[in-house]
């Protein structure tokens, strides 16, 4: 039988942990040894001294043959049971970067290409029957605690037929992707056209003018209002430089009746091909539109949600657009993108034509767990994403689902041989994510409270190749330096490394709900074409149906697959094994102080901010210096300290979450809204609806609410210093 050791913190947590498992790990800046057993137990008892009396030359003798007899007796006994008793197993390896390496470099370019291609050899399937696959992928490669999760949602989904626009003035009827409607039934070729449309729009049928707004910015706004009444017009809008629901939600106010939504041909990478395709978009901010902001299991209460906007939303391909605009000969120029225009004199009516049916689906998340040996209460999740109801959005989810497989079938190889993970890794596949990253938000839901003290991070592989140019990394503030030092893992010495790039933008995918509503740090991987216009940022909210060829045209060697698997792997296994959270409290302050400086120049008094976010910095350096350095130290490091340094760090970002945000802005104000933009995203919204409404009533509670976090991290940081200082105190 395995011997337990329990101590009191593991008591507390109502976690037993094999004493094997206790084993020397390494930190960022030096070694250590994790607790060890104690020395053999030696049992201590009271006996009476013994009585003063002359002892005979015999009785020495036989107490002496009597001790002689039962030494010797103890050693046979001794040899023979160590013959028997097996020896206690070898130690498990530390943990330290060779360790890594070693499991790093099972992954191969080669075995990710089969992975991909046996996803996608498997005959079309439901939610389920795609998750249960994986189930069985990842049980086969050993991972020991593998689950299902079901939940039942509400889906929107196309109807029987294609959705229409007409203009009334020829009476020319297309389809969403700019082909004629034919009177003949046609037969959908992958049912592209059916999926061509906007999840969770409203219905129905409006006959109204056309109306030209660009990008829908808050200027675009100011100028087609001064002009011309929108009431119950249609929007010709662009998708682009900022989220879609933000936008959405100006149009909705503004008092439009419907959209037309398309992407600027100027605004693709020049390597795709996607000017005659339509594409399908989710309205959904995230989760089971019925059970908004709680879990859908059994006796939840269904709200009646069948539209999540009024507007009337279709998009279309720039296609169509081109012939919606009519651009005029003189204005097109060679060798030049020209972006498209209706003109002021150009009047459309257009009759556009909206159905889909809203229906409970069953959607599934794979979740595997690889516990921890040392801290099996702290998570570490990993997310990828599997084949939901369409073929939109390409194939990026068999790559998403290839990497992940193929990073636990090098981590369980070296599981297998006695090592495992200090913290807990959790792998999830999840369900639903294009209609709003249901299966997230649905299981995040659900196990909130656990979620809330237990993850640490969460590492994405949302579309983690999406163009073959460059390599775009994303990361909260307190792990940029972990995303910088996780590129360079392939670098030699003559090698030149890349440099950081990592910056912490707005991301698409499953990582929004532990972000936004959890505070978790976050990092991404993925690769992307070099964009072609400022205004491109966003556009990868349309989700295109690609060809099943398309990833391999992209990667045909699935070097950048691994790479991906390679990056995200040693990210995963530096937080969830380094005894020090691998965070930066620093970088955080230095965040929001680039964040602020901005607002310098504008007419809003910042300077209480400015003195916040100074103290922030201040805390958090004297925080990095006193508390982190020393736990870096092996001859300083105390398993206590350890300890409550992680519980700060863990929470390091949850401070900065606002209670609420715009429509497709992030809640965690340490992301700004694009590469373009520096500022705080809901301080530059609430900028902006200033200029819309003439008021400064938004900018004003806005500023209050950024700088209530920006304190409460500050004092939260003081706290954790002030804790340390009478913890050690006392113990000394």
């Amino acid at each position: 039988m395995a011997y337990h050791k329990v101590n009191a913190d593991q008591r507390t947590q109502g976690q037993y942990l094999d004493s094997d498992d206790l084993q020397p790990s390494a930190s960022p800046k030096g070694r250590f040894q994790r607790l060890q057993e104690d020395p053999e137990y030696i049992s201590h008892y009271t006996r009476q001294s013994p009585k003063s009396h002359r002892c005979s030359f015999f009785q020495i003798l036989k107490v002496f043959c009597a001790a002689l007899i039962l030494f010797i007796f103890g050693i046979v006994i001794g040899y023979y049971a160590g013959k028997k008793c097996p020896s206690p197993p070898a130690s498990p390896e530390p943990n330290n970067p060779h360790i890594y390496h070693e499991i790093l470099k099972e992954i191969k370019a080669e075995n990710i290409q089969q992975i991909y291609r046996d996803v996608l050899q498997s005959p079309r399937e439901d939610d389920v029957d795609a998750a249960m696959r994986i189930l069985l992928q990842w049980t086969s490669h050993g991972l020991e605690d593998v689950r299902l999760v079901n939940y039942s949602v509400l889906l929107d989904l196309p109807g029987s037929s294609s959705n229409t626009i007409t203009l009334k003035n020829s009476g020319e009827c297309f389809y969403p992707d700019g082909q004629q409607c034919s009177k003949v039934t046609r037969t959908l070729h992958s049912q592209d056209l059916l999926y061509s449309y906007a999840a969770y729009s409203a219905k129905g049928t409006l006959e109204a003018e056309l109306v030209d707004i660009q990008y829908g910015t808050i200027e675009d706004l100011i100028r087609i209002q001064t002009t011309t009444n929108v009431t119950k017009k249609i929007a010709l809008l662009k998708l682009g430089q900022s989220p879609l629901l933000y936008k959405l939600s100006l149009l909705e106010d503004a008092g439009f009746g419907g959209v037309l939504l398309y992407v600027d041909p100027c605004d693709l990478p020049k390597t795709t091909d996607l000017a005659e395709k339509a594409f399908m978009v989710s309205l959904n901010s995230g989760g089971d539109p019925s059970t908004p902001g709680y879990a859908s299991i059994d006796g939840s209460y269904r709200q009646n949600r069948l539209n999540l906007t009024t507007l009337l939303v279709q998009p279309i391909s720039a296609v169509l657009a081109k012939k919606l605009t009519s651009i005029p000969e003189n204005r097109i120029q060679k060798d030049k993108c020209v972006p498209l225009q209706l003109s002021s004199t150009d009047k459309k009516i257009i009759n556009l034509s909206i159905q889909s049916v809203t229906t409970y689906k069953t959607i599934s998340n794979v979740i595997g767990y690889l516990k921890g040996s040392v801290f099996p209460d702290r998570y570490v999740i990993i997310g990828s994403h599997h084949s939901s109801l369409n073929t939109y959005g390409g194939q990026e989810w068999a790559s998403s689902t290839a990497i992940i497989t193929a990073f636990i079938q090098a981590l369980m190889l070296k599981v297998k041989r006695g090592w495992r993970t200090d913290r807990t890794i959790v792998f999830c596949s999840w369900g639903g994510t294009s209609f709003g990253n249901i299966g997230s938000y649905e299981w995040a839901e659900d196990l909130k409270r656990v979620l809330q003290r237990n993850v640490v991070a969460y590492v994405s592989l949302h579309n983690p190749v999406r163009g073959n140019s460059t390599l775009h990394p994303i990361a909260s503030p307190s792990l940029q330096q972990l995303a910088a030092e996780s590129q360079n893992i392939n670098c030699v010495e003559k090698m030149k490394c890349p440099g950081s790039n990592v910056s912490s933008v707005q991301t698409q995918g499953d990582s929004d709900y532990f972000i936004n509503h959890l505070g978790v740090p976050a990092m991404q991987f993925s690769y992307e074409d070099i964009n072609t216009s400022e205004n491109s940022s966003f556009v990868s909210e349309a989700l295109f149906p690609m060809h099943a060829t398309r990833t391999e045209e992209l990667d045909p060697s699935f070097k950048l697959h691994e790479n991906i698997a390679k990056f995200s792997g040693y990210a995963t296994l530096q937080i969830a094994n380094e005894p020090v959270l691998p965070f930066n409290a620093l970088d955080i302050a230095l965040e929001v102080q680039n964040s602020l400086r901005v607002f310098l120049g504008e007419e809003v008094d910042a300077s209480q901010l400015l003195a916040v976010a100074s103290r922030l910095r201040d805390t958090a350096e004297l925080f990095q210096s006193d508390e982190m350095r020393p736990a870096n130290d092996p001859r300083e490091r105390a398993p206590i300290r350890v300890r409550m340094l992680n519980d700060v760090l863990q929470s390091l970002e949850k401070s900065f979450l606002v209670q609420q945000a715009p429509p497709g802005l992030y809640r965690n104000i340490l992301y700004r809204l694009d590469e373009r933009t520096s500022q705080f995203s809901v301080l530059l919204e609430a900028l902006e609806h200033c200029k819309l409404h003439q008021s400064n009533e938004t900018i004003q509670a806005t500023l209050s609410e950024v700088l209530n976090s920006i304190s409460s991290a500050q004092v939260y940081f003081k706290a954790g210093l002030d804790v340390f200082e009478t913890t050690l105190a006392g113990k000394k």
